[in-house]
């Protein structure tokens, strides 16, 4: 069976987040896009610390999916390299692992969250 797998990433804003999330969620590469606003960065960029607000964004999705959500999620991110990376959890309850399934096209019976 296909395992859960979480992909972190972030967005220069809300709406891009969530613009770049429902295409995931409707194209059957994510079950979810959690977009989380109001995070404040501090980062290194070709030679220069910066500073800038973001959100986060939290891909649900399959471990079977994960090149295919990955390069999605590159070609329609607005960052020149954006961040994008895999989180295995350790374990998933059984409805929510069948919801995830279900909803990218894995094997479970659809679960409604």
């Amino acid at each position: 069976m296909d395992a859960a797998l979480l992909i972190y990433t972030t967005f220069p804003d809300e709406e891009t987040g969530l613009t770049i999330g429902e295409g995931l969620v409707r194209e059957g590469l994510a079950a979810c896009v959690n977009v989380i606003p109001g995070m404040r960065s501090v980062y290194a960029w070709k030679g220069a610390v910066e500073r800038g607000a973001e959100v986060v964004g939290i891909v649900k999705t399959r471990e079977g999916l994960r090149e295919a959500a990955a390069a999605s999620l590159k070609a329609h991110h607005p960052y020149e390299t954006p961040v994008i990376l895999f989180l295995s959890p350790s374990g998933a309850g059984a409805e929510t692992l069948a919801w995830l399934l279900a909803e990218t096209g894995g094997s479970a019976d659809p679960v409604r969250k």
